[in-house]
């Protein structure tokens, strides 16, 4: 077997590569041992039931969800409004980024 994958950290994005949620992207809600994360969407995936996915199987975003991850780390609970709302604004942003792309912009 390869090396073993680092584990994104709680708060950031990821899309999920492999399984009945492939192309889902979710946000990182808990590290379970050093090959599992815990990820929910607040849609299909709820915080209440967040799905237990191995690292090498979903894509890291290089971004995080700054409210989220931070509401994480003082203890607090995410809603499913929130993370609805975080990956929203995310999928928002790269399609902007897209089209600026396409239109010639930087």
């Amino acid at each position: 077997m390869g090396a073993p994958r680092e584990l994104p950290p709680i708060g950031s994005y990821v899309e999920v590569i492999q399984g009945r949620d492939a192309g889902l992207v979710a946000v990182v809600l808990a590290h379970e041992g050093d090959r599992f994360v815990r990820i929910a969407d607040g849609d299909v995936r709820r915080v209440e039931k967040p799905k237990k996915k191995n690292v090498a199987h979903v894509r890291r975003i290089h971004r995080m969800a700054e409210g989220i991850a931070q509401k994480l780390a003082e203890g607090g609970r995410v809603t499913n409004a929130e993370l609805r709302h975080a990956v929203r604004m995310l999928l928002e942003a790269q399609t902007a980024n897209g089209q600026e792309r396409e239109q010639g912009g930087t």
